[in-house]
């Protein structure tokens, strides 16, 4: 199995929160077509397959998540 390439420092990193599904996107630089895979507990890691890089996270139930640990 290849390595994927893990963020790399950047200061690009772009976000938007869907306030009503409750969804965090963050992308490092512009977000862009990535594969999706489940990691657990809502969060979802991108990724280009062409790169192997990471390109992003997608948080589910941000809002959810935050008053558990409060």
């Amino acid at each position: 199995m290849d390595t994927l390439k893990i963020l790399q420092a950047s200061d690009q990193a772009n976000w938007d929160y869907d306030d009503e599904a409750d969804v965090l996107y963050l992308s490092v630089g512009e977000p862009r077509p990535a594969v999706g895979v489940d990691i657990g507990d809502g969060v979802v890691l991108r990724y280009d397959e062409a790169t192997q890089e990471v390109v992003g996270l997608t948080v589910i139930g941000l809002r959810a998540k935050l008053a558990k640990s409060a």
